[in-house]
């Protein structure tokens, strides 16, 4: 099916490069923290709440401990403290160190630090026990209705009312999706804070909150019991609150979370070092909450052409798997991001399209890969759109694709409307059904156009990574060598959010992500 255009010594050699390029990064990583994975840490104690103009307790404390010029100890640290002081719930914990003058209570003994640390582990493994009792109900429900075969046909909703869009979620479900994903209100990746409670008034889609998250999961979970077929929940956990959203994602019992190690650089102008440091504390709480990431890749061919720019995704990719290996990740849970946006009215589309997710494909055997749909030259005429977006479906059944975003007629006129859904999620079912095994059928020509094409494609990827591995990924993306897209390490937004951790930097719930 995906064919031995490219022999298995040099895909391990572009691995060997994506590890290398990575390295200096996780040093990075590895010195410093940021207020939104201190705030991930307060939530996984319990502090979830919001306080007055529904501020989150998590940014109260924070933001507090942050003024004083202590977070760098963590914000875990701070928690015992509180505790120390006689807390007596989490909501008094955030109460006592709001109110107190954190830089001058004083420094403790040895003995009563050990005695911190070891409470405050305590308090995090009860925790840990907790989030994991909540993720094994999820797996349950998977085990008790299995899903349907791949590639698992996966829409969307988007209209801003959490309500609204759990009706339309159940339309979706029973019309044959198998994955819902709930659009984020526009720009709430520029958000530093994860909006409380349920919400009605997002724009261009709905606020990513934990509550939100809730209100979905248990209609997809009444919706599965019924369809005798469990529906996925896909959420968005990118931006300035990357590790918060992973877990409200994982106590919550999503399945899927967009989650990409660049995306929030080149497309939201998230600072570099900001997001590199929270992509992997996020992606730590998916590895151990079994979510499975998408990444970003095909925005690259939606701001750079598709032809030209196809080594940068497969380049891409590798980092990122590399990345989300070093996070825990295993290779089922990496939905590899890759789509379907060549100009039409290029001659041999097709072929470009079969070569280009086959090689994809033959890189990443054991990832179940997520396949976008053409979205960048649609059109009004409804019509050719669907025939478009029918070719994506041809292609995400002939290469195996685990995960296929279905395209919608009205890609370029509005949010989809219920019979916009019903009308992909039949085609798609009949492609899936009608060609199901033809990859087994045709052996594609070593000398061929789609083998000739991944072969080109898969050489100038190496030489962008051995690019990366020479001037490093900083230079890289400076270079806009991803997407067309230029940033510089201390540009962007958060910057200063991220603080280098203190000599006793303390963070159990990262320890215990780590030793697992």
């Amino acid at each position: 099916m995906s064919g031995p255009f490219i022999d298995d010594a040099r895909i391990a050699e572009a691995r060997k490069l994506a590890d290398e390029i990575v390295n200096p990064i996780f040093d990075l990583i590895q010195r410093n923290t940021t207020v939104s994975n201190e705030r991930t840490v307060l939530r996984f104690f319990g502090i979830s709440g919001a306080g007055a103009r529904g501020v989150p307790l998590a940014n109260l404390m924070v933001d507090k401990l942050k003024s004083a010029g202590v977070l760098n100890r963590g914000a875990a640290y701070w928690y015992g403290r509180a505790l120390q002081l006689g807390a007596s719930s989490p909501l008094d914990a955030v109460e006592r160190i709001t109110a107190l003058p954190t830089d001058k209570l004083g420094a403790l003994s040895p003995e009563m630090e050990a005695n911190l640390r070891d409470a405050v582990r305590e308090e995090a493994r009860a925790a840990m026990t907790e989030l994991k009792s909540r993720i094994a109900q999820r797996d349950a429900l998977r085990k008790q209705f299995p899903m349907s075969p791949a590639p698992h046909k996966y829409v969307i909703v988007a209209t801003g009312n959490i309500y609204d869009d759990v009706d339309q979620a159940r339309a979706a479900a029973q019309a044959g999706a198998d994955v819902i994903a709930v659009i984020r209100s526009t720009a709430q990746s520029l958000l530093d804070y994860v909006p409380h409670g349920a919400t009605t008034e997002g724009y261009g889609g709905t606020y990513a909150t934990q509550e939100n998250f809730r209100v979905m999961r248990e209609a997809l979970d009444d919706e599965s019991r019924k369809l005798k077929r469990y529906i996925q929940l896909t959420n968005y956990s990118s931006g300035l609150c990357m590790s918060e959203i992973a877990f409200c994602a994982a106590y919550e019992r999503l399945d899927m979370l967009l989650n990409d190690a660049m995306y929030g650089i080149l497309f939201r102008d998230i600072n570099m070092r900001r997001t590199f440091i929270d992509q992997y504390f996020s992606r730590r709480i998916c590895a151990l909450a079994g979510i499975i990431i998408n990444t970003g890749e095909d925005n690259y061919i939606t701001t750079a052409d598709a032809y030209d720019a196809a080594h940068t995704v497969i380049a891409s990719q590798f980092i990122n798997e590399c990345f989300a290996k070093r996070a825990g990740l295993k290779d089922w849970q990496l939905g590899i991001g890759h789509s379907y946006e060549i100009d039409p009215y290029r001659d041999d589309t097709l072929l470009l399209e079969l070569s280009q997710a086959m090689l994809v494909r033959r890189c990443f055997p054991d990832a179940p890969l997520k396949y976008m749909p053409p979205t960048k030259h649609k059109e009004t005429d409804i019509f050719f759109s669907h025939a478009y977006d029918v070719m994506a479906d041809l292609v995400a059944i002939w290469t195996r694709q685990g995960i296929q975003l279905l395209g919608m007629m009205t890609e370029a006129m509005h949010t989809p409307l219920l019979a916009d859904r019903y009308v992909a999620l039949k085609s798609a079912s009949y492609i899936h059904r009608a060609a199901r095994g033809i990859d087994e059928e045709f052996t594609v020509r070593e000398d061929g156009k789609i083998a000739n094409r991944a072969r080109e494609v898969f050489a100038k990827a190496e030489e962008l990574l051995r690019e990366c591995h020479s001037d490093g990924m900083v230079a890289a993306i400076g270079k806009g060598r991803f997407g067309d897209v230029k940033r510089e390490e201390t540009g962007g937004k958060g910057l200063d959010g991220v603080l280098e951790k203190a000599p006793d930097y303390f963070n159990p719930f990262l320890e215990m992500l780590e030793a697992s």
